[in-house]
């Protein structure tokens, strides 16, 4: 007998895959696995904030941290005019300091030494300082027969706003208005003083540039102080002379100045002219226009350790 062949098994047909289907709700959901309903495309771009940031961060530079204070030594050559409109001069090669100090309220800096009393972004107040050195009138041939000068100081408030900045530059407008007082034994009261100035600060290639300019006035206390005769001290060739208070005429100055690791170097120039001024027919202007001009060399030999963010 012969055996008989196994019998297959019918198969079975295979269902097709039941369509997915995809809802408004689905699409707006939160994010999950690849959405089989929608093809894939490009990857997508950035944002507009996140562009936005990304350029914040390549145009502003991080602020870079310095010491608190640093001290040092060093010597300077400087030419100073014995009063503005004199035709005799300060020459000196002395030793000076060097100090800087970044304190939120004290602060000296290639800006002077001043007490800062507000700032926000674009404007601040602060509490200044300015000096003249004393003068004696042996050396002044305008002057000769009267009173040597006494060394003056000018202290008051001077406000700065922020006229423009980029990268590497700013511009502002300065306000300083100033008490005067001459050093005689004391401090003599001399009136006040104003020297608003447009400022301009460039950073270059290691190196900080400034200039500035702007009109001088001064009252009439000041001005005698500097300009006036008494009747007592008039010759034939100088006058009696009653010195007036108002306009004083104008300045521009230049600065620069250069760190390489503990070494300081720096320059300036200053032109002073008094056209224009009150003052201009005093018998002890004698030169109008007159240059005063500086240049040190120091050394930092201390440094704070604590560490602050720099001003602009």
């Amino acid at each position: 007998m012969t055996p008989r062949p196994p019998r297959a098994r019918p198969t079975r047909a295979v269902r097709p895959a039941r369509p997915v289907r995809c809802t408004a709700h689905d699409a707006a959901s939160a994010p999950r696995p690849p959405d089989p309903c929608r093809p894939p495309g490009p990857a997508r771009a950035p944002g507009r904030g996140a562009w936005l940031a990304l350029a914040a961060w390549a145009a502003a530079p991080a602020q870079a941290d310095a010491p608190l204070w640093e001290l040092g030594a060093g010597v300077a050559a400087l030419q100073v005019p014995h009063y503005r409109g004199s035709a005799q001069a300060h020459r000196w090669l002395l030793p000076v300091p060097y100090v800087v100090l970044r304190g939120r309220v004290l602060r000296a800096d290639r800006d002077g030494t001043r007490a800062v009393l507000f700032e926000t972004e674009r404007s601040h107040l602060d509490l200044s300082l300015d000096a003249r050195p004393p003068a004696r009138s042996r050396d002044n041939r305008a002057r000769t027969g009267m009173p040597d000068l006494a060394a003056t100081v000018e202290i008051g408030p001077k406000f700065n706003l922020v006229l423009g900045r980029g990268e590497g530059w700013k511009l502002d407008l300065r306000l300083p208005l100033r008490a005067a007082f001459a050093l005689d034994g004391g401090a003599q009261p001399l009136g006040w003083t104003f020297a608003p100035v447009l400022h301009v600060d460039l950073r270059t290639q290691g190196w900080a540039l400034a200039f500035a300019g702007g009109p001088l006035a001064a009252g009439r206390r000041y001005h005698g102080h500097f300009y006036g005769v008494a009747p007592a001290y008039a010759t034939a060739g100088r006058a009696a002379y009653a010195a007036a208070g108002g306009a004083a005429g104008w300045g521009l100055s230049a600065r620069a100045a250069h760190r390489a690791g503990p070494w300081w170097l720096a320059g300036y120039l200053r032109v002073d002219d008094l056209a224009g001024a009150r003052i201009r027919a005093s018998p002890l202007v004698t030169q109008p226009r007159h240059w005063t001009l500086g240049l040190a060399l120091s050394r930092v030999l201390w440094t704070s350790a604590t560490q602050v963010p720099q001003p602009d």
